[in-house]
C-alpha cells in the first residue's frame, strides 16, 4: 500500500526542500504551475476568458498573473480554480505513475484548503522561523509583500494546519536538522 506524504507549512519554510530531503518522488505543484503556464494552451485561454484585462501574451507570464492578482481580490480565486483542477489530474496521472512505490510525498501548498488529501494520508508540517522566512522570501527575485498577503488570505491558519499534521520537522535551514526529523518520521511509517 502506497503512503502519501502531505507537505505543510507557511509560504517559504522550506517545504520543497523537505520534500525532496524524502528521498521519494516529489510531486510538487508548484513546478508543475509553472509548466501549465509554459506549455498548455487550453489554460491559457480559460485565464484569458476569465481575465481578459491581464493575461495577453503565451507562455503566460507570471508578472501578468501578479498584477491579475493584486487588481482585485477575487482573480486569485478564479486562477486557482482554473489551475488546481488541472494540478489535480496531474497528481493522479504521478500516483498512476508511482503506483508501485512505497512512499510518494505531495507539496502542494492548498493541499487542504482544497481537500486534496485523504484519510490515510501522512501530514508533516515544516516549522520555520518566521523572521528567517522573511529573510529568505525577500531575496527572491519576483518577491512582493502583498502578493504573499494575498496568497496567505486564501491559506487555512499555520496553527491548524499543525494541529492537523501527525509529525513537525522544525527547519532551522541546516541540512542536518532536517535530515534527522525525516529519518525519525520514516522510522516510525515504515
Amino acid at each position: 500500500m502506497m503512503i502519501k506524504i502531505g507537505i505543510l507549512g507557511d509560504i517559504g519554510s522550506g517545504k520543497s526542500y523537505v520534500a525532496k530531503t524524502f528521498g521519494y518522488p516529489v510531486f510538487n505543484a508548484d513546478t508543475e504551475v509553472g509548466k501549465l503556464y509554459e506549455k498548455d494552451k487550453k489554460i491559457f485561454n480559460k485565464l484569458k476568458k476569465h481575465l481578459p484585462k491581464h493575461i495577453n501574451s503565451f507562455p503566460i507570464n507570471k508578472d501578468e498573473i501578479s498584477k491579475a492578482i493584486l487588481a482585485n481580490n477575487s482573480n486569485l480565486k478564479k486562477i486557482t480554480t482554473i489551475v488546481h483542477l488541472e494540478i489535480r489530474k496531474r497528481m493522479n496521472m504521478f500516483l498512476q505513475k508511482n503506483i508501485n512505490k512505497k512512499i510518494v510525498i505531495l507539496d502542494i501548498p492548498l493541499l487542504l484548503e482544497k481537500k486534496i488529501e485523504k484519510k490515510n494520508d501522512i501530514l508533516v508540517f515544516v516549522q520555520s522561523n518566521k523572521s528567517e522566512i522573511f529573510k529568505r522570501l525577500k531575496k527572491r527575485k519576483n518577491f512582493n509583500l502583498k502578493l504573499l498577503k494575498k496568497f496567505k488570505n486564501i491559506q487555512l491558519s499555520l496553527d491548524y494546519k499543525k494541529k492537523k499534521s501527525q509529525f513537525v520537522i522544525k527547519n532551522d535551514f541546516t541540512k542536518k536538522s532536517v535530515t534527522t526529523s525525516i529519518k525519525n518520521i520514516l522510522k516510525k511509517i515504515l
